[in-house]
């Protein structure tokens, strides 16, 4: 049991780590454009990482769980890989290097996986009770088809989203961009388009609410409240109002003067950054809850008959066996909380690269990449896939900067943050397992 009081109190310093070292993605754009003072950013970022704890399901909690079969490693496994991208992300943060914190946790999870797979079984294949042989390589969940047809899973997919969520980003960014310069003339095709955009929103979310008859577990005695509030229609509620408020600008932006329309776009960035960093909130606490569940349901299958307090009663869900996954109230709060705090103390280095060496950032280019950003990390979180958000909001950034010209991307900065992005779940990988081989030696 202390090991694992251990591995929950890093994995919340993690959370904690992670608030800071990607503090930059909400409120390097809002800090560039002035529109807030550096203090005036933290606070507006963390308070919307904490508000995510009532928006957001457990989709991508599950998945990083699962990132290891939970039946073959032991909590010294869990330990390293989070101790491996504690030490990562320090470092990056550091360098100023806007890395991943999502691949860290990931590749250190699956590096110490495989280090103990090894060390257990060697590189030779071995039979289990069922007569099945496996081999090492087996203990990491690569590749799982999805269920009817769904989204697959697995780390081959997240290492996928490396490349796409940024592609993403930057797609949706450089979109977006088009589409306000368009309505800022004073054509009617931007407007009907526009028009066209809004009905086609209000539609399409309005056909993904999910009735108060498929909720299984209502928060309020009240059909419309519970409806209202229920974490997937307040995602899709997100998603109209972002769409709807940047289309209603789009509708009045050729009639306003330049003073008129940057201090339009300013307040535009205050919901945009708002809305970046609920879903940075969102999409990176799961990540640690996950850490958090598999710990727990990996010191239940190594102390078989072992009786939990309720507080630690987790369960993770399993589709194939109709199993729904049960976690306690506090691990959620405790997560959002800890990313929050860890907002609030800044990160001010890779604040400086995101905000300024990428690209030149105004508030036209900060309200585009922050609402293709939020709009990419809901989709992607909608999915269940845990992607980055520093790579998301990157990629944000360069497709507003192709607007303006290929050149006015700084494309040296860029590439060394590539590097940095395709060495993350290696080095992390390899750093987790060196770190379980030495804990092996001291925790048996």
């Amino acid at each position: 049991m202390t090991l694992l009081i251990i591995i929950i109190v890093l994995a919340l310093i993690f959370d904690y780590i992670n608030g800071f070292h990607d503090a930059a993605n909400a409120i390097a754009t809002v800090v560039a454009t002035k529109v807030l003072t550096p203090f005036q950013a933290v606070l507006w970022a963390a308070f919307f990482n904490f508000l995510a704890y009532w928006v957001f399901g457990f989709g991508v909690a599950d998945t990083v769980a699962k990132t290891a079969h939970t039946m073959e490693i032991n909590l010294v496994v869990i330990l390293a890989g989070v101790i491996a991208a504690i030490c990562w992300n320090l470092l990056t943060w550091w360098l100023g290097i806007p890395s991943s914190s999502s691949h860290t946790l990931i590749g250190g999870f699956a590096g110490a996986a495989v280090a103990h797979a090894i060390a257990v079984h060697g590189f030779s294949g071995y039979v289990d009770a069922d007569g099945t042989t496996h081999y090492w390589y087996q203990i990491v969940s690569w590749y799982k088809a999805g269920k009817d047809g769904g989204m697959p899973s697995g780390v081959l997919i997240i290492i996928a989203f490396i490349v796409l969520a940024p592609l993403l980003g930057a797609l949706a960014s450089y979109l977006i961009s088009i589409w306000l310069l368009n309505a800022s003339r004073k054509i009617i095709g931007p407007k009907i388009f526009t028009v066209a955009l809004m009905i086609g929103t209000v539609w399409l979310v309005s056909s993904l609410m999910v009735p108060y008859s498929a909720i299984d577990k209502p928060r309020f005695d009240s059909h419309f409240w519970s409806v209202a509030f229920d974490p997937h229609n307040i995602k899709w509620f997100l998603v109209a109002f972002i769409i709807l408020t940047v289309s209603a600008f789009c509708l009045i932006f050729s009639s306003l003067n330049l003073h008129q329309a940057d201090a339009a776009l300013k307040k535009m960035q205050l919901l945009s950054s708002a809305a970046f960093s609920l879903g940075h909130g969102g999409n990176d606490s799961q990540k640690v809850m996950g850490i958090i569940a598999a710990a727990v349901a990996v010191y239940i299958n190594t102390n078989p008959g072992v009786h939990m307090d309720s507080w630690l009663d987790v369960v993770l869900p399993n589709d194939d066996l109709g199993i729904k996954g049960v976690m306690p109230g506090w691990i959620p709060l405790a997560c959002y909380s800890a990313i929050a705090a860890g907002t609030l103390s800044g990160g001010w280095k890779i604040v400086k690269t995101m905000g300024s060496k990428i690209t030149k950032v105004t508030s036209f280019e900060g309200v585009a990449a922050e609402t293709a950003g939020a709009l990419t990390l809901y989709f992607t979180e909608h999915l269940k896939i845990p992607v980055s958000t520093t790579h998301t909001i990157t990629g944000s950034i360069i497709g507003v900067g192709l607007t303006k010209r290929v050149s006015a991307v700084r494309w040296g900065v860029t590439v060394s943050l590539i590097w940095a992005w395709i060495l993350t779940i290696p080095i992390s990988a390899l750093l987790a397992g060196l770190v379980y081989f030495i804990l092996s030696v001291f925790i048996g």
